[in-house]
């Protein structure tokens, strides 16, 4: 049986991330007893990071949503405008600086694992650093805009109108470079519930910014952009306040000259990060494009709109599994204990697993019903029921693939999954996916079923083969040379004591 003195580690910083060892009688019925005990611990564990992070994930994906409809009733081009900006121009770069943020939960995570808790708030500050001006560099994309969606080849208006609204777009852009790492350094911390309340929060208050700029105020489609950039700058400000203002006395010590050191090593992991994420990101959009090139392409693109936002809202689930993946590997590797990491990522892929399974079979089970409610075209509806399949193979597939990518990162692994990403992706999927569409004809279904089983399959089956082949002991060991290799002496006020 479990230790009766276990405590929970969201009271004790100090405490072992794994439950204490059990004994081990030979008893067939107590190993499997033992077995379902360290599976139960491990899913609170787990569900402590994944809960939170699944209900704020939709709060962000919903506050988007929120503005979008809003705009929507100002006209088609504004609501045109608003999407565009936020699909193809803040698409762009969301996917990018997210993926650069990822670094901290290799960083974080083992940093937090090996009691090295001072370093979190100096990574933290690396890394406002690194994607500051990662924003910096991007902001021409925003200036740009109209000229490189004319490029793309938006209509005239569309493209002027979403110019304008990715200029006033830039704050929220700046924002995603604080929010991302104070997201994960919170997270690394097993404090995800104070994400889930800030987020709740922020979705409020987007719904009122919203409604006041666009219809009290009359700013029209501008007012859409301030609404965001508002509501996520509360995100900033909220988390902010919880991490620097006394809430994570340990882990954040102030600001520090000593996150201006490292900062080359650092943008390398945060580049893989960035290129690991991005490349999977810009994957999907680039299967819309394409997909706008068919013949009867207005009936294809509505068809798959539906189904990528379908997959869109499952896509939160599997991607708290990505984050919840990471930090457990993470803390257990910085920990030195190989075995709670591999037993983390058997748990956490099993229940992602059996979940994709369940929307899977929901999917097929209502295949002809799914596109009610977006539409009532009987044109699209078919289309739809047509690509069923695939979308459920594509929520299957993704249910597996993030958690596999959260070990990647919780390992450090960022750089060989970006080369993956690019092979799979781009050399295999792209290819074969214009290949099945226009060779032979099998429209959007041979575009997106080329692109699934080529990029998403193979990504999947080469990164369990990996993950099943690797020596986990020595990935502890490189986990204890990074954290040794990443530290600086702790400020003389901290000690070893927990956290209370």
């Amino acid at each position: 049986m479990a230790s009766s003195n276990y405590r929970d580690e969201s009271d004790d910083l100090t405490l072992s991330l794994l439950p204490e060892p059990l004994p081990q009688n030979g008893d067939h019925e107590n190993k499997d007893e033992s077995l379902s005990i360290r599976v139960w611990i491990e899913t609170k564990k787990l569900w402590q990071i994944v809960g939170p992070a699944i209900f704020s994930r939709l709060a962000s994906y919903t506050m988007n949503v929120i503005t979008q409809a809003f705009a929507g009733h100002l006209g088609e081009v504004q609501l045109a405008s608003i999407s565009i900006a936020n699909t193809v121009i803040v698409g762009f770069n969301f996917g990018l600086l997210l993926g650069m943020a990822s670094a901290l939960e290799t960083l974080c995570g083992q940093a937090f694992g090996a009691k090295r808790y001072h370093m979190l708030g100096i990574y933290l500050q690396r890394s406002w650093i690194v994607l500051f001006l990662c924003c910096f560099l991007l902001t021409p994309v925003y200036v740009f805009a109209t000229p490189i969606l004319k490029l793309l080849g938006q209509t005239d208006d569309v493209a002027e109108l979403s110019g304008v609204v990715a200029l006033w777009l830039l704050p929220l852009h700046f924002s995603f470079a604080f929010q991302f790492p104070l997201q994960r350094f919170l997270q690394c911390q097993l404090k995800n519930i104070v994400i889930a309340w800030v987020s709740l929060t922020g979705l409020l208050v987007n719904a009122l910014v919203s409604w006041l700029f666009i219809y009290v105020l009359d700013y029209g489609v501008v007012g859409a952009a301030i609404a965001l950039d508002i509501s996520w700058w509360f995100l900033v400000f909220g988390l902010y306040v919880y991490a620097a203002c006394g809430w994570c006395p340990q882990t954040w010590t102030g600001f520090s000259m000593q996150a201006f050191s490292g900062l080359w090593e650092f943008i390398k992991l945060s580049a893989a990060s960035g290129v690991m994420l991005c490349l999977e990101n810009w994957y999907y959009r680039i299967l819309i494009l394409m997909t706008g090139n068919l013949k009867n392409a207005t009936i294809a693109v509505d068809a798959l709109s539906v189904c990528m936002t379908i997959n869109g809202w499952e896509l939160m689930i599997p991607l708290a599994f990505f984050a919840g993946t990471g930090v457990r590997v993470a803390n257990e590797l910085g920990a030195g204990n190989w075995k709670g990491a591999k037993f983390a990522t058997k748990v956490s892929v099993v229940e992602s697993t059996v979940i994709g399974v369940f929307f899977c079979v929901l999917i097929m089970a209502v295949h002809d019903k799914i596109a009610y409610i977006f539409t009532s075209s009987s044109a699209v509806l078919e289309a739809v029921d047509e690509m069923a399949y695939l979308l459920a193979v594509t929520i299957l597939l993704n249910s597996v693939q993030p958690v596999l990518s959260g070990v990647a990162v919780g390992s450090g692994w960022q750089a060989w999954v970006a080369y993956i990403n690019l092979f799979c992706y781009y050399i295999v999927g792209l290819p074969l996916g214009f290949l099945m569409g226009w060779v032979f004809n099998l429209s959007i279904g041979g575009i997106w079923g080329g692109m699934i089983f080529g990029g998403t399959g193979i990504q999947t089956l080469i990164l369990a083969i990996i993950t099943i082949r690797r020596d986990w002991e020595k990935e502890a060991e490189k986990a204890n040379q990074r954290v040794l290799q990443w530290s600086t002496p702790k400020p003389d006020n901290q000690s070893e004591e927990q956290v209370h």
